[in-house]
């Protein structure tokens, strides 16, 4: 890999922070948790990032998300082009749009209809919308270190780039707003129970990301989820599942298949635009019909079912649909990496934890094993923050934030993970040369 040149980068940071607050457009990209300024990406192929200067590094970043494929997918980039030959944009009903519903509603279960949105946030918040409509409950619940975008009501302990910048909530944000958002403990049924308690006949909802991602991963425990449903069954409440990360990465009918439970509402995002913006709120007829122009539920927007977007999500989940052998494949990659970053740790004094669930994995420095919000502040992030720079150095390019989820796409070969181990091993034995007190 190229060694990167330094100078180069922060040249560019200089001038994006005169035009952009903060230097960025989204605050984990500042690399500000990991105290130094950010690599510019100038182009990504497969999975390989390639920075500003030319320097080339392994991504376990993925966009956040949706290269399942890895960057620059050649069927998406090839039906891509033949739409824009077409319009790249209409603000009218498409058959496109149709397709793509009549595809996404066939592989997951327990949906029948969607409505198309821009982006996670805007899933999130219309799913939310709809659940109070329904029920003219105002409270909802969600969990400590768990984000749902930025929306004003989900912005209470939210996990992500707030975690990074060492703010989980936000300035600017209405008490008003936020006084009826409940926060409960992620595997923990009980925390649940409590709030129904002591809120009886309040709660429309209760929002989760069936496997968190957002605080690094973390998988639920066994009966978790199934509790979630039973709860929120007791109590006349929607369950609904944040698949904004999970959805069709971790199954072709996501955490719901893969857990064998059903929520009354699912957003998606990232992988269904196949790397271009886009949301979905999916649920059952009787409750989607609420949605205008049917229902009283109002929700509209000019890109909805943008047909670029819309375009290259087909040509993703048409492919997921083929191919169910992808995700035994990409579970199979997980656990490769997660055996090798256990072995490089294994013979250290180094306290290291290492989640993954199928194509999503973390690594934490930590004693016991990361289960809650709780633990994730355990963690000790001054050493992730080392092990980081280190691995960039070694040509890897891992999430800048100890609170985020590592990616991996169908693009990263043995090989590629040979190669990650390895530059582990360099990054380890430079910290225990730099950092005694680690050892």
């Amino acid at each position: 890999m190229n060694v990167m040149d330094h100078n180069i980068h922060s040249k560019l940071f200089s001038r994006a922070e005169k035009v952009m607050p903060g230097g960025v457009n989204s605050p984990v990209r500042s690399f500000a948790g990991m105290g130094r300024t950010p690599v510019f990406i100038n182009r990504a192929e497969g999975s390989f990032l390639f920075g500003a200067d030319g320097e080339k590094y392994v991504d376990y970043i993925g966009s956040w998300g949706p290269m399942i494929f890895g960057h620059a997918w050649p069927p998406v980039a090839e039906a891509v082009k033949k739409q824009l030959e077409k319009s790249t944009s209409i603000g009218l009903a498409t058959d496109k749009e149709v397709e793509f519903a009549e595809l996404l509603v066939s592989m997951v279960p327990g949906i029948e209809k969607i409505r198309l949105v821009n982006s996670g946030t805007e899933a999130c918040m219309t799913a939310i919308r709809i659940t109070r409509g329904i029920t003219g409950k105002q409270k909802i619940i969600k969990f400590n270190g768990c984000y749902h975008g930025h929306a004003d009501p989900f912005l209470v302990n939210a996990g992500s780039g707030a975690l990074t910048l060492g703010n989980p909530s936000s300035s600017g944000v209405p008490h008003e707003t936020v006084k009826d958002t409940l926060v409960a403990d992620f595997n923990d049924l009980e925390s649940v129970s409590q709030l129904f308690e002591k809120n009886p006949e309040k709660i429309a909802a209760v929002i989760v990301e069936p496997v968190a991602g957002n605080m690094g991963c973390i998988p639920p425990e066994n009966g978790f989820l199934k509790g979630l449903r039973e709860i929120t069954k007791k109590h006349s409440a929607f369950l609904i599942f944040d698949e904004v990360m999970t959805g069709f990465r971790l199954a072709a009918g996501g955490a719901q298949q893969l857990y064998d439970v059903e929520a009354d509402l699912v957003t998606f995002g990232k992988i269904i635009g196949g790397g271009f913006p886009v949301g979905v709120i999916a649920g059952k007829t009787q409750w989607m019909d609420y949605l205008a122009p049917l229902g009283p539920i109002y929700q509209a927007g000019t890109l909805s079912g943008n047909p670029v977007a819309i375009t290259a999500g087909i040509t993703v989940l048409k492919e997921l649909k083929e191919n169910p052998a992808i995700y035994h494949s990409l579970e199979q990659k997980g656990k490769q990496l997660k055996t090798g970053l256990d072995e490089v740790f294994k013979n250290t004094e180094i306290p290291v934890q290492i989640n993954q669930v199928g194509s999503m994995i973390s690594l934490f420095f930590a004693e016991e094993k990361v289960e809650t919000f709780k633990d994730v502040q355990k963690a000790d992030m001054e050493i992730f923050a080392a092990f980081f720079h280190r691995m960039l150095e070694n040509g890897i390019h891992l999430p800048p934030s100890g609170y985020e989820s590592w990616f991996l796409a169908t693009t990263i070969t043995d090989e590629l993970i040979e190669f990650t181990i390895e530059a582990a091993i360099k990054s380890v034995k430079d910290l225990f040369i730099q950092k005694e007190h680690y050892v």
